[in-house]
């Protein structure tokens, strides 16, 4: 895809860091990537110092590395495991508390954040995931609040991704490696001698912000550069899913022996719904005082791996391992379509590194559809 050049401009390091300043000015909490604990996850950022500078990821099924580029790129890497669900569905959210006084109840509903969340360093996958849990959450039957409270008036800062994982699909599912829509600001980091990052403007918003800070126009040459770097990593892709047909296979083949075959891999920890971008079940734990004079009720992730998530009176009506794994996938890549009209996978791979044992998305859908019998069934 062709960049703008009326509206692209070029923004160097000491750019970037003025992006960040301008940002926390505005009275954000910037969100964006650094190295901790091994990995480069997201967390609050003070400067663009705390960028991951230099750092890749070697990622495979089961398998994740921090290693050394050689050169002193700040987003040189695909994506860790935490995306921004974490701050828009946190994992343990207030949903109100109460308090007694003998002759009834006072309820205090949660507050809403005190901040406003920047995310610097987005992924086109990660802005699909935010516009899938939009369709989940903030719809006109449903506007879940605690979702809608920190969602309002985000700020993404996007970039396009130059180094895809071996375990990322994102080319096939049509969510990257470059962000068509979704951002305030979009980079592409062009990292040499002339270390620089070309900028489209997304918003009113992104725009605004953008005039606050030192850039240049961008030449030709930076146009050609940036496109040249995402058209690269489509043709890197660690893996790919063939989504033609992949509905109606899946759902043709809810009796396929592969479940049984995945569940004798699978642990059921429920990492792959953790790490995805778009998973969103939860439940809800209520904390009640002894003696009645208090009461909180808290949301937490759930997973539809866990035995106790399907449970109904009597018990779970998914006993088993394979069961747990069908639903999972059927949702995902066929009926959430139904619910939602969109694919539930975007493609970011997650749930292929971060799964203990390996177990790959597009290895299993590829097995199950190739079971699949019309009208139902599996061979």
């Amino acid at each position: 895809m062709a960049l703008a050049a009326e509206t692209a401009r070029v923004l160097d390091l000491e750019g970037l860091e003025a992006l960040v300043e301008a940002l926390h000015a505005r009275d954000y909490e910037v969100i964006g990537p650094r190295v901790r604990d091994g990995v480069i996850s997201l967390a609050p950022l003070s400067s663009a110092a705390d960028l991951p500078i230099g750092w890749s990821d070697d990622q495979r099924p089961g398998h994740y590395r921090l290693v050394e580029r050689g050169d002193d790129a700040r987003f040189g890497y695909a994506v860790g495991p935490d995306a921004p669900k974490r701050w828009l569905l946190p994992p343990h959210s207030e949903v109100f508390e109460a308090e007694g006084d003998g002759t009834g109840f006072t309820l205090r509903p949660a507050e809403p954040p005190s901040r406003r969340f920047a995310f610097l360093g987005v992924r086109p996958c990660e802005l699909a995931g935010i516009a899938v849990q939009d369709r989940v959450f903030i719809r006109d039957d449903l506007r879940d609040v605690t979702y809608a409270s920190r969602r309002e008036d985000i700020l993404t800062v996007a970039v396009h991704c130059g180094e895809p994982a071996g375990t990322c699909f994102c080319a096939s599912v049509g969510t990257g490696p470059r962000a068509e829509d979704g951002f305030d600001l979009a980079l592409t980091e062009l990292v040499g001698e002339d270390h620089r990052f070309v900028v489209e403007v997304g918003s009113e918003q992104g725009r605004e912000l953008l005039a606050a800070v030192p850039t240049e126009p961008a030449a030709e040459g930076d146009l050609t550069v940036a496109a040249a770097v995402t058209d690269d990593a489509s043709r890197r892709m660690g893996r790919d899913l063939d989504t033609e047909g992949l509905r109606e296979d899946l759902l043709g083949a809810l009796g396929s022996s592969r479940y049984r075959d995945v569940a004798r891999r699978c642990l059921a920890c429920g990492n792959c719904t953790f790490v995805c971008p778009t998973c969103f079940c939860t439940g809800l734990v209520d904390r009640n005082a002894l003696d009645g004079s208090h009461t909180a009720r808290e949301r937490t992730w759930n997973s539809c791996f866990t035995i106790g998530f399907s449970y109904i009176h009597g018990g779970g009506i998914r006993e088993s391992v394979s069961s747990r794994y069908r639903q999972w996938l059927t949702h995902k890549l066929a009926t959430w379509q139904d619910q939602f009209d969109v694919l539930g996978c975007v493609g970011c791979g997650r749930c292929i590194t971060w799964c203990p044992v390996g177990i790959d998305i597009t290895e299993e859908a590829r097995a199950i559809r190739a079971t699949a019998v019309p009208g139902g069934g599996a061979r």
